[in-house]
């Protein structure tokens, strides 16, 4: 008998998930401390204060188990006229490999789309390898631009939104 595939939803995140949330980044995140500058980590990892205005300014999603556990977020917002943004991805690290990452991303894009968002940016860091090869697998390219993440390296990737997808 094979096992059930775990139910998982998508949804708009809420105030009463932010303790999930913080787990959720935190777990996913804790593995690249020591590659992230202090204030780097503490700025993806967020605080309870920092996740209350990414609710306030942006449309923050969970992934959620059948116990409404949260095993992934991602955040998005339109930052100018035609582009939007995505900021905080993460999956719970026992949930990776699951297509989680792929639902989440699909999700932000739509919303975006939705808004009519015709280019979506990303910002990432060096140590993120795996998070790379994986927007780059969704259509996300380099856009050459870099940025400072507290002392880090910050690399830009963009991804143009076909209009029937």
């Amino acid at each position: 008998m094979q096992a059930q595939a775990p139910i998982i939803s998508i949804r708009k995140a809420t105030k009463r998930d932010a303790q999930g949330i913080l787990a959720c980044l935190r777990a996913a995140f804790e593995e690249f401390r020591e590659a992230y500058t202090p204030d780097a980590f503490l700025d993806t990892v967020l605080t309870a204060e920092t996740l209350q205005e990414r609710l306030k300014t942006m449309s923050v999603f969970v992934a959620v188990n059948s116990d409404d556990e949260v095993i992934g977020t991602i955040a998005c917002n339109v930052a100018s006229a035609g582009e939007g943004h995505l900021r905080g991805m993460a999956v719970s690290p026992s949930m990776r490999g699951s297509g989680i990452a792929a639902q989440l991303l699909n999700h932000a894009e739509s919303e975006l789309r939705r808004k009519n968002v015709e280019r979506i940016t990303l910002d990432t860091t060096e140590p993120l390898q795996r998070a790379m090869r994986f927007y780059e697998k969704h259509g996300y390219r380099r856009s050459g631009r870099f940025g400072d993440f507290f002392a880090m390296p910050l690399i830009e990737y963009q991804k143009k939104l076909s209009p029937d997808h």
